[in-house]
């Protein structure tokens, strides 16, 4: 089987990165993007590497391409690009590793997403390539530099603390393509129980967001870890019933959650001028995928395009696999990752939803806290 999709098992629940206030100045902000595929917008085009999606029929929906695929885990847009389109913005941030990724065209933003990225470096290592958040945020540290280069010191500071959102997307991938993944992780599964997997998580990520505040991050959106478990890839390999989950994901999902919203608000009392929003991925996608007829769906369970099983979750999407024609009626393009429709819903709620959904402000107050 080729796994290079897996990379997406971090399910699109975080998928909804921010596209922030890109035109065509530096006064009207920028979006920097940092998580895995379900952000990626092309950045593993050019990396060897087993987790790709610039292949057919993946982007069939995309309209700023024509149908043809960029590198985007879906159909259609991510939700990024839905926040972006929805705020009016007329730019994408444009993927690091792209060519066209200098110059003025940095001021829109920078997506580093990754598909197969982790927390950990050693997430992901069954892709061969990926680019980890601690490469990532090397990433970034070259894109500051630049932008200091474009506006001067004082101007990049005042640019990138006042009008630019930085998201995060991340996670996920660190349970399924390592901790969980029995091939590569059974020496630490033995060796490091959950709850020591988990504090070394969040002790990285402390380390991790705390060094974009030192480059002058100000304004952060981080996603919780969504209900992995119940992904059409899972619910495949363990043959369950289309309503059932698997439950150990699930669970050290909601272990790291709980860390994790600790963790913001200590970001939150000790770095200075930080806003750390904590977007509840986890309670958002469960609903959409329990109350998949009540959003317009027809299954929340069965991959749109994709081969193996009752949900077709086995085998990811590409030239050879099968394609449901109501692209629109399932919450999952693939055995991973969201249909353009399931993340205009959680898009819209991100946007301006409340507390329960988003904390403690949405992206709309965000951009204009």
């Amino acid at each position: 089987m080729k796994s290079y999709y897996i990379a997406a098992l971090v399910v699109f629940f975080f998928n909804w990165c921010y596209i922030g206030k890109a035109a065509n100045d530096e006064g009207s902000g920028a979006s920097f993007i940092f998580g895995d595929s379900l952000v990626d917008a092309g950045n593993n085009n050019y990396l060897s590497t087993l987790s790709k999606a610039n292949i057919q029929p993946n982007g069939i929906d995309f309209k700023a391409s024509g149908g043809n695929p960029t590198g985007r885990y879906t159909n259609g847009r991510t939700i990024g690009d839905i926040i972006g389109d929805e705020l009016g913005i007329p730019n994408y941030a444009v993927p690091f590793l792209a060519p066209n990724s200098t110059g003025k065209a940095i001021l829109h933003g920078v997506n580093y997403a990754s598909g197969g990225g982790g927390i950990m470096n050693a997430t992901g290592r069954i892709f061969v390539n990926r680019l980890g958040l601690d490469v990532q945020i090397d990433y970034f540290n070259i894109t500051r530099k630049q932008i200091d280069s474009l506006l001067g010191p004082s101007k990049a500071r005042d640019f990138l603390m006042k009008t630019s959102i930085f998201s995060v997307t991340i996670g996920a991938n660190d349970f399924l393509n390592n901790y969980l993944l029995p091939v590569l992780s059974i020496g630490a599964r033995i060796s490091e129980s959950p709850d020591t997997f988990v504090n070394d998580l969040i002790n990285h990520f402390r380390d991790q967001l705390t060094r974009l505040y030192r480059l002058d991050a100000r304004k952060f959106v981080i996603g919780n870890v969504g209900p992995i478990g119940c992904i059409p890839y899972q619910r495949t390999i363990n043959q369950l019933n289309e309503d059932e989950c698997v439950e150990l994901p699930n669970k050290l999902a909601l272990q790291y959650n709980a860390k994790l919203k600790d963790l913001l608000t200590e970001l939150n009392e000790n770095l200075p001028g930080a806003t750390f929003v904590l977007a509840n991925v986890y309670d958002l996608v469960l609903d959409l995928i329990t109350n998949y007829k009540k959003y317009g769906f027809t299954t929340s369970s069965k991959a749109c395009c994709g081969n193996g099983g009752q949900f077709a979750g086995i085998i990811p999407c590409g030239p050879t696999s099968s394609m449901c024609s109501d692209r629109d009626k399932h919450v999952f393009w693939d055995p991973y990752h969201p249909s353009e429709a399931a993340n205009l819903i959680v898009a819209k709620k991100l946007l301006d939803g409340d507390t329960k959904v988003i904390s403690p402000m949405n992206l709309r107050q965000l951009r204009d806290h």
